[in-house]
């Protein structure tokens, strides 16, 4: 089956708007004129290279997923210790593809489950996932701007489920496909616990449903990372599997990506385009608080004006907004948001912010104090509004 076929949609039209945008080019550019330290070199002073003779079966199981996803490139792999499953697919370095696995992964997977998990990482080579260095453009020193920022995410969340389409073609067992995510997800590998496909997704559906406030919300982190909530990746891996693209008779191609992007929407709610009563409500929270957010400590930058106008428009921040009457507002605004928004969505308006905050490569003390002050009033926990603060992003 040609790549082309099993891509995930929105990966691929993300993928390809994204390489477009001047200031992606601009990194891929650097990257390419100022290569940073060899990779390799430094997997081979912190890991162990596993070779043919060293680990004759793991070698085969790579080469049949090679086959199957008609992947043709030499290929090193290694293995370091670690207590974590994780597992890792680098840009090629002089034509050889280098895939590193933790020692944990490689001794508690089974070997379905490592096929799966071969598979994956395979896939984001075979989509040229690694042409977009998104934590540079997220973290580096040029940072891009809010708006840009959430398209990144989105495009990085359907990337992980191209991945696990072809780690799916590879492991050629749902339930072992379904079972690695559920052990990546739980860190559990007891015999006491079987997983089955259709009960994980099962999660995903009580998500949707499930937006009131709990006591412990540091599970919403997950809003805020590169890759999808285990649940809706399982989802849209049920969603594959039976789909033509792996069984004959399944579902069509168009049911499937659109079954697709409806579960990662449940990530990314496009409120600032939405037309309905609870999207209005987040912007007018999202508008008053991000103006009264720049000059909270007294220096309104360039860099947070350009932020603001990109989720907002160009030219939407200037002289002509009354930015004190917008704070006396602002109480009011949050009011009829905790009334009309799901608590779910409330975060995203945090996570904004946040953008915006982060604009000019720092976050100041002032800053940090009005988007807790802002997350409270949403009836948002602290850890919530921690974790909306961009952490270092890596695509692995």
């Amino acid at each position: 089956m040609d790549s082309s076929e099993f891509r995930c949609e929105g990966d691929e039209a993300l993928h390809t708007s994204l390489l477009e945008v001047e200031q992606v080019r601009k990194v891929r550019k650097d990257v390419e004129e100022n290569p940073s330290r060899s990779a390799r070199r430094q997997l081979l002073v912190t890991s162990l290279r596993l070779t043919k003779t060293m680990s004759p079966r793991l070698h085969t199981m790579l080469q049949s997923c090679a086959e199957r996803l008609s992947v043709d490139i030499p290929m090193e792999t290694y293995v370091y210790n670690s207590p974590q499953f994780n597992a890792a697919c680098i840009k090629p370095e002089k034509g050889t593809l280098l895939l590193m696995f933790s020692s944990a992964i490689l001794e508690k997977f089974d070997e379905q489950e490592l096929l799966f998990v071969m598979g994956h990482e395979l896939g984001h080579h075979l989509f040229a996932h690694h042409d977009i260095p998104i934590g540079l453009l997220v973290k580096g020193k040029d940072r891009v701007d809010a708006r840009l920022a959430l398209q990144l995410f989105s495009w990085s969340r359907y990337a992980e489920i191209s991945a696990d389409r072809a780690g799916a073609l590879c492991a050629a067992d749902p339930d072992a496909s379904a079972r690695a995510l559920f052990k990546l997800a739980s860190g559990l590998t007891s015999n006491l616990i079987e997983i089955r496909i259709d009960e994980f997704a099962a999660q995903a559906d009580e998500m949707a449903m499930d937006e009131e406030p709990s006591e412990d919300d540091s599970h919403q982190e997950d809003w805020f990372m590169t890759h999808p909530f285990t649940p809706l990746r399982v989802k849209a891996l049920q969603k594959f599997v039976q789909s033509d693209l792996y069984i004959s008779g399944g579902s069509d191609r168009a049911t499937l990506e659109s079954e697709c992007h409806r579960l990662m929407a449940m990530m990314a709610p496009g409120y600032l385009e939405e037309d309905s009563e609870v999207a209005e409500m987040m912007r007018r929270v999202l508008f008053a608080a991000g103006c009264v957010l720049m000059q909270v400590d007294g220096e309104i930058t360039d860099d947070e004006i350009r932020a603001f106008d990109s989720l907002f428009g160009e030219g939407t921040f200037g002289d002509h907004l009354d930015v004190d009457k917008l704070q006396e507002r602002l109480a009011g605004r949050i009011e009829d948001a905790n009334r009309v928004v799901p608590h779910a969505r409330r975060i995203q308006i945090i996570r904004d912010l946040c953008l915006i905050a982060i604009a000019d490569g720092k976050v100041s003390d002032e800053e940090r104090a009005f988007i807790h002050r802002v997350g409270r009033d949403l009836h948002l926990s602290p850890t919530v509004v921690d974790h909306c603060f961009i952490r270092d992003v890596e695509l692995d």
